[in-house]
């Protein structure tokens, strides 16, 4: 099951629970845009609407001859269009539902209703319900949420439509993107590029992904085998071919910034502020920006990129901690490991992730549970992408019982199932202990978070329990949880 399914399920099991969404207008610029007269000047010149409104019976469809010539009029000549299935809007039927939103209630494209009814989900989550009335008109958007309110659906399902709304005229050149998505990490740029795929595979969208650690004469290939829609990226990969001339952003007509403020905790920003002076100026394009917090730094850059934006703020009525029972070991050092091992062994975990704060540190825990005959697995920057991706399916599969990871590489865990998460070691900053105990309690579950206290780190408790809005009960551990085994 890829992010998109589990965050449209994850909407339909909390749209009517969740707070509602504080929306309110950026400060606006001295021209502030008509979006939708604006939206059409600026990209008259390469392209024209596919079809002013829809018909009553096919009221959100697009005109199938009329994108489908376009699509298959940019495949190159030795590739064959799929046949479509054919698929009718009424078989997708969504009762409305009060406090809710459902997806048939947008304008949408039949493609995008097809690929949602594919998915067997119907009511949007707020932060979709909130960013797509206003991101379909062409506004920027500055969107806080925290992770898995379904942001990534939100930005696809507006690119997606905005490329079947405005099809190219000619067919476009190789390495010029239309709309280029932003990812602090690999996993998450994957992930979105993964997405991107199944909402867009009945529109013939091409979509690529540029990261680091993975074969970079294999990504230019993947450019040059067919024009790309949708590139998403990490910083420092998408430098390096814009340099190379593989890739030219002057057509730009989209761009996300995802997860803002772990990009700029990371020192990515410099990077990032090359790759948009290589873009479209802001008036020239939409910018849809999304973060976690909205912290001073992030909203000053927010304002740089973006022209009268609308800030769109999910204010949840329970903190995404409420659904974890949150508790502290006080240990010593010497015994941090042999709690780790019985606890897990004694309690049968079957899925759990485990967290500390260093790459030698992970590597090390994870080598010496597996010497143990623990079923543990690496998950840190070091490690190459393919062994990532086989080992996330490993961990979803069951194959895997441990995961220990390094926070950067936490950010791009999401799987469902887990029962616990451990902090071996407290995290440096609270923000992050917010995101670690994330990866458990979701989809509506409940969730276990065990932090492990030690005399060095034990002083950090206090930032954390203010930034996780929540007073943690700090116990020793059991004696049958210290002995050897």
């Amino acid at each position: 099951m890829t992010l998109l399914k589990k965050l449209f399920k994850r909407s339909d099991d909390t749209s009517s629970t969740q707070a509602k969404p504080i929306v309110e207008t950026a400060p606006s610029s001295p021209q502030a845009r008509d979006h939708k007269s604006d939206r059409a000047e600026r990209t008259g010149a390469k392209k024209t609407k596919a079809k002013s409104s829809r018909s009553t019976t096919d009221k959100q469809g697009m005109d199938k001859t009329s994108s489908t010539n376009a699509a298959v009029a940019q495949k190159p000549d030795d590739v064959k269009a799929k046949p479509k299935k054919a698929w009718r809007r009424e078989d997708f039927a969504v009762a409305p539902a009060e406090g809710k939103q459902r997806f048939h209630d947008f304008d949408l494209p039949d493609d995008v209703m097809h690929a949602i009814a594919d998915l067997n989900f119907q009511y949007c989550s707020d932060i979709q319900a909130a960013t797509l009335i206003e991101s379909l008109e062409g506004r920027d958007i500055i969107g806080k949420a925290q992770t898995g309110t379904g942001k990534t659906a939100a930005f696809l399902i507006s690119i997606i439509t905005d490329l079947l709304d405005y099809p190219l005229e000619q067919k476009a050149a190789k390495g010029v993107p239309r709309a280029l998505i932003i990812a602090p990490t690999r996993e998450l740029a994957l992930q979105i590029a993964a997405d991107a795929e199944e909402m867009g595979k009945y529109a013939d969208i091409g979509v690529v992904a540029l990261v680091g650690g993975m074969d970079y004469d294999r990504q230019r290939k993947q450019l040059a085998a067919r024009p790309v829609d949708i590139l998403v990226a990490t910083p420092g990969r998408l430098i390096d071919f814009v340099r190379s001339s593989d890739v030219d952003l002057g057509d730009v007509e989209v761009l996300v910034l995802d997860e803002a403020d772990r990009m700029l905790s990371m020192g990515f920003i410099p990077d990032v502020r090359t790759i948009i002076r290589h873009t479209p100026r802001k008036g020239d394009r939409q910018t849809l920006l999304y973060s976690a917090t909205f912290t001073d730094d992030v909203m000053d850059l927010a304002r740089q990129w973006t022209v009268d934006a609308k800030v769109i703020e999910i204010a949840p009525e329970q903190k995404s901690t409420d659904s974890v029972e949150q508790l502290v070991y006080l240990v010593s050092r010497q015994d941090k490991y042999r709690l780790l091992r019985n606890f897990v062994q004694l309690n049968q975990l079957e899925r759990v992730i485990v967290f500390g704060n260093r790459r030698d540190e992970t590597r090390r825990l994870a080598e010496r549970l597996q010497k143990d005959g623990l079923k543990a697995a690496l998950m840190s920057g070091e490690i190459t992408q393919q062994k990532r991706v086989k080992t996330l399916d490993d961990f979803r599969q069951g194959r895997i019982n441990i995961l220990v990871a390094t926070d950067v590489a936490g950010r791009g865990i999401h799987v469902d199932g887990v029962s616990h998460v451990i902090n071996y070691a407290l995290p440096e900053d609270a923000d992050d202990y917010v995101h670690r105990i994330g990866r458990t309690g979701r989809a509506g579950s409940t969730g276990t978070s065990i932090s492990f206290a030690t005399e060095d780190d034990a002083f950090l408790l206090p930032e954390i329990e203010e930034v996780a809005g929540v007073k943690m009960k700090c116990v020793y551990p059991d004696p049958n949880l210290l002995e050897s085994i």
